[in-house]
């Protein structure tokens, strides 16, 4: 029970329609476009799976970036103690 011809015209029918007959090379060209991006992107995913999967390349844990400083003392230009509310 799949789409026969007169279907495909109907639907062809209906889409230069709405979308007009200037628009639709546009529209094409867009969509291939981004099935090309999504293609990319999913082969770049199994990569990436594939890479993890082996195992990682270097086994020293990797330095850590984090610059937060947690202060001993509150800051004394707030004038608020640890313990106040608001």
């Amino acid at each position: 029970m799949g789409i026969q011809g007169w279907q495909w015209l109907l639907i062809l029918a209906v889409i230069l329609l709405l979308f007009g007959a200037a628009k639709l090379p546009a529209l094409a060209k867009s969509m291939g476009q981004s099935a090309r991006v999504f293609k990319g992107e999913m082969k770049a995913m199994k990569d990436e799976d594939k890479a993890d999967a082996e195992g990682p390349v270097n086994s020293a844990p990797a330095p850590s970036t984090s610059n937060t400083v947690t202060p001993s003392e509150p800051s004394s230009n707030t004038g608020r103690t640890p313990d106040s509310t608001l």
